[in-house]
């Protein structure tokens, strides 16, 4: 197998790969690519490209609604850079609430100053602030790092409210019971003092902090977005930050319109910068890619569901399809009408794409997969082992 980086990646994870595989930077005719922050979508996919290992959670830079239909699984690896994110939220509540920046950088401006102690003992009033214990957070997005977040503020004596409408069982096992499960985001406006999100940028959730939700918001409050820029109505937030409405906006990707403005903290989109982060995230893209490359199981896949077994069978057949009906039963009828036995079987879809995973008791013949290749709602069709 073949595997391109497109960008430097954690040498952690050169040892997922079986000794085997080709796997560097100048790799041709890749079966799969791990990739970082290079833009892909212009990038040429051959038709021998299987899967993309996207090292991080966001997946804007990869085309995945191209991938599906040429039948390249987009993976992601939500979770790994969960603690990293988690850390610098933590470090913004305290930013938020005290002028620790602004005090910082006044000291500067003493250096020449004969008087300096006196003079910060002095001056020292201008940067007063408040404490987060028992200040209420609402956390919108329950996921790995919400769930942190809600966790540890929780350490710190804050009341925490979490809003997540489609919450996994894995996070919700995660989430300490204390935090308190609110079902609209309006509850948490209205309510909390500090507001940190933790959602993707979709349809529904692009500007989701606009005029009207921050006129809902307390005066004063704190909002801290480590999630995506889109979330937010940038024009909207400077103008409830100058009137006061917004205390403190404290952001993880900044716009220029920002950069200048009193009480918004522009961060350099530092959130997973950390070396623990990037080796996390490098070795769960390579352990996803093998698994897919070698087995065909599909784990934290973007675009196509998950759908995962233990390959012990005399051979898997794999085949991504249209999420249409009667598809599956064209599929075994092949199968069975061959007078193939099939040991175990798992087809799931996600959107408008579905994946099977047919296990069978002996190989097939070559005819057999043609067969299966040529019913039209079928995108590709692997055969492994």
């Amino acid at each position: 197998m073949k595997v391109l980086k497109l960008n430097s990646i954690s040498p952690v994870a050169d040892k997922e790969f079986p000794a085997n595989y080709e796997y560097g930077d100048a790799v041709e005719q890749p079966d799969g690519i791990m990739v970082r922050s290079a833009v892909m979508h212009d990038y040429p996919m051959g038709d021998n490209l299987l899967a993309i290992a996207r090292a991080g959670a966001g997946v804007n830079n990869i085309p995945v609604d191209k991938c599906a239909e040429k039948g390249i699984v987009v993976f992601n690896t939500p979770g790994a850079n969960a603690n990293a994110v988690k850390e610098l939220v933590i470090c913004e509540l305290f930013l938020g609430g005290r002028k620790i920046i602004d005090s910082i950088e006044w000291m500067k401006t003493l250096k020449d100053d004969p008087a300096l102690s006196k003079t910060a003992e002095k001056g020292k009033s201008k940067f007063v602030g408040g404490e987060v214990l028992g200040k209420t957070l609402g956390v919108v997005g329950l996921g790995a790092i919400g769930a942190m977040v809600a966790n540890t503020a929780l350490d710190l004596g804050m009341n925490v409210m979490g809003y997540d409408p489609f919450i996994s069982i894995n996070a919700a096992w995660m989430l300490n019971n204390k935090v308190q499960r609110v079902m609209d985001t309006d509850t948490i406006f209205k309510t909390a003092d500090y507001i940190t999100l933790h959602v993707p940028a979709t349809g529904d959730t692009k500007g989701m902090i606009n005029a009207d939700t921050l006129a809902k918001c307390k005066d004063g409050v704190v909002i801290i977005n480590n999630a995506r820029g889109e979330l937010v109505d940038s024009k909207a937030m400077i103008e409830a930050v100058r009137s006061g409405k917004v205390a403190r906006y404290i952001t993880d990707f900044p716009t220029s319109d920002m950069l200048e403005e009193k009480n918004i903290i522009c961060v350099p989109h530092l959130g997973a910068s950390t070396p623990e982060a990037e080796d996390n995230c490098a070795v769960m893209a390579a352990s996803e890619l093998v698994d897919y490359l070698e087995n065909g199981n599909i784990v934290h896949s973007v675009n196509f569901p998950d759908v995962s077994m233990p390959n012990t069978s005399a051979q898997r057949i794999t085949v991504m399809h249209k999420n249409v009906k009667e598809v599956l039963s064209k599929i075994l009828a092949i199968v069975s009408g061959e007078g193939i036995n099939i040991a175990h079987m798992q087809d799931k879809s996600k959107g408008d794409y579905a994946y099977l995973m047919l296990d069978i008791d002996e190989v097939a013949d070559e005819a057999v997969i043609e067969k299966i290749k040529a019913i039209e709602e079928v995108i590709k069709v692997r055969v492994i082992k």
